[in-house]
């Protein structure tokens, strides 16, 4: 009998990575086709929303310190 081969998992940190290269749209092909077969879209999923949330709270406190009153 086979048996399927392990695949290693990453870190939080590695797809924190991930995604904050690719909301700037700069990946290689070689790293994307790691990430598929090592992240777990879920991972995915769960730390872009994140980072969705963080880019539109740091753009709304700018734009409050920015604009008086």
């Amino acid at each position: 009998m086979s048996q399927a081969p392990v695949v290693a998992r990453t870190s939080w940190w590695a797809t924190v990575r991930t995604v904050a290269w690719s909301f700037l749209g700069l990946r290689a092909r070689v790293g994307l086709e790691r990430d598929v077969q090592q992240i777990k879209p879920l991972h995915v999923v769960l730390v872009g929303f994140v980072g969705v949330f963080v880019f539109v709270g740091a753009l709304a406190a700018l734009v409050h310190w920015i604009v008086p009153g």
